[in-house]
């Protein structure tokens, strides 16, 4: 069954429903044997992203999710029976402002009285690390908004997000050309460092629908998401193999990732604490801390893509003929 209007079905609200995480909670959804009326939120519903998403007949909601916006947030989740809950950091990098609006949201979905939350978190790295590492700001965010989420009575259930693959082509500098006209994956981390890597697009919005689709919403649930486990060595290997180029790991300290983080906008305060930060923490204590992402993936409506899957699927050539 697609996506329905069909009132005895139940309405599921999702935030940044032309965003990466949005569009694929929709995209799983509609996929789903089971019936879904699903509302949409983006800013701007005129944009083609909003209006490939309406075709699959979702109810889009042209709104602005800040503070200021409060009473209209609120009549935006009116009716609602479960609420998909995403932040973005990395849009404006400020940790009051992203604090704030995620609280608003988990404060609008209880006031609409949904049936559950199903919030994107990130690893607890604060708590994780002992307090080692207490700088990274995009995550624990993430965790002071899951704790104020399970604080407010509401059945709530944390996915937590894997290591995008597609960081390796888009936002992140992971990538870079050597001298001799090679090309290596550039992390702070140790060859042997295992990432739990995931095409968001097109797996992530599975972990949502095996939430909504168990049979008694599981409050308090946290999962792990990941397509494949697999060494920063070996993605390395997979890239040389897909490319037909030559691809090698090469382990930098966090003082190159900063300055290269920084070379593309981030201003250099984000960079030393959110960037730099994290990659210290993967590297000694794991991405989430030790913790298989294996039963994670059990009961998944379908196998998610490896990371060679997804490598298959990008146009490498304007990829690597972009990089300096």
């Amino acid at each position: 069954m697609t996506i329905t209007q069909a009132k005895h079905v139940p309405l599921v609200a999702v935030i940044g429903a032309t965003g990466i995480q949005g569009t694929s909670v929709i995209k799983a959804l509609s996929e789903s044997g089971k019936g879904y009326r699903v509302r949409g939120f983006s800013r701007d519903i005129t944009k083609a992203a909003a209006e490939a998403v309406e075709k699959l007949g979702v109810e889009m909601v042209e709104i602005n999710l800040v503070v200021e916006n409060k009473e209209a947030v609120y009549k935006a989740f009116a009716g609602a029976n479960y609420a998909f809950l995403v932040t973005n950091f990395w849009e404006h990098m400020s940790p009051e402002k992203e604090l704030s609006e995620g609280k608003m949201l988990v404060d609008a979905a209880n006031a609409a009285g949904v049936k559950g939350i199903i919030w994107s978190g990130l690893p607890p790295v604060k708590k994780i690390s002992s307090g080692k590492n207490t700088n990274v700001v995009h995550c624990d965010n993430k965790t002071l908004i899951a704790e104020y989420g399970r604080a407010s009575g509401i059945p709530f259930v944390d996915i937590q997000a894997g290591f995008y693959a597609s960081n390796l082509v888009g936002y992140f500098p992971l990538l870079a050309k050597q001298p001799d006209g090679t090309y290596a994956l550039t992390c702070p981390v140790k060859p042997t460092t295992i990432f739990p890597v995931i095409d968001m697009e097109n797996d992530y919005g599975l972990y949502v629908r095996r939430v909504l689709e168990m049979s008694v919403f599981p409050d308090g649930l946290e999962l792990y998401t990941s397509g494949e486990d697999i060494t920063a060595e070996e993605m390395a290997r997979q890239l040389s193999q897909v490319t037909e180029r030559k691809v090698i790991f090469k382990q930098i300290t966090t003082e190159e990732f900063t300055k290269n983080f920084a070379a593309v906008g981030v201003p250099l305060g984000v960079a030393t604490d959110a960037a730099a930060g994290f990659w210290e923490f993967f590297n000694e204590f794991g991405y989430y801390g030790g913790r298989s992402t294996i039963s994670s993936r059990e009961g998944l409506a379908r196998t998610s893509r490896t990371f060679a899957e997804f490598a298959k699927g990008v146009p490498w050539s304007k990829v690597l003929a972009a990089l300096k």
